[in-house]
C-alpha cells in the first residue's frame, strides 16, 4: 500500500523526532544507519520531508536535520502525503483503474475497509506519539538488534 520510500520516510522522521532537543541536529549518515536505509535514498527522502516542513534542515558546519516542537504535533499522514500522496488511500487493492462502489473488484469492499482504517490510524497518530514509543523502548524503527 505505502511505498518503501514512504516507510523509510516515516522511520527517518520518527528517529529524528526521537532525538529532538535543543541544539541536536543529525546528519544523513546517522539517520540512514539508524533506519537501515541506503544513504543516498535517505538523503532524497529527507529533502522531500524538509520541503514539506515535516522536518527541518540547516546547512553548514553546524547543520543537520531536526524537528521543531510544532512539527512533532503533525499527524503521520503528512509524511504519507508528502512522499506517496493521498491516492494510496483511494487506489484499488488489485491495481485496477476502474474500481469503485458501482464497479468493484473482488477485493473492493474488504480492501476499502482496511484502507480507510489505515488512513484513520495515520490521521490520528502524531509524530510525537511515535517518537515517544521509540524513546520508551516499546517500539523500534530498524531491523538491527
Amino acid at each position: 500500500m505505502i511505498s518503501k520510500a514512504c516507510k523509510y520516510g516515516i522511520r527517518a522522521t520518527v528517529f529524528v523526532a526521537s532525538k529532538a532537543g535543543p541544539g541536536i541536529k543529525l546528519n544523513v549518515k546517522e539517520i540512514a544507519r539508524e533506519v537501515d536505509a541506503p544513504e543516498a535514498f535517505t538523503a532524497k527522502i529527507l529533502q522531500i520531508l524538509n520541503k514539506h516542513r515535516i522536518i527541518t534542515s540547516l546547512k553548514g558546519p553546524y547543520g543537520g536535520f531536526f524537528v521543531e516542537d510544532y512539527q512533532l504535533e503533525q499527524p503521520a499522514i503528512h509524511i504519507v502525503n508528502a512522499i506517496d500522496g493521498m491516492a494510496v488511500f483511494r487506489e484499488c487493492g488489485l491495481g485496477l483503474n476502474q474500481c469503485s462502489e458501482t464497479h468493484p473488484c473482488p477485493m473492493h469492499h474488504k480492501f476499502k475497509a482496511a484502507r480507510d482504517l489505515l488512513r484513520e490510524v495515520f490521521q490520528k497518530t502524531t509524530i510525537r506519539q511515535l517518537a515517544a514509543e521509540v524513546n520508551q523502548g516499546t517500539s523500534f524503527i530498524n531491523n538491527l538488534p
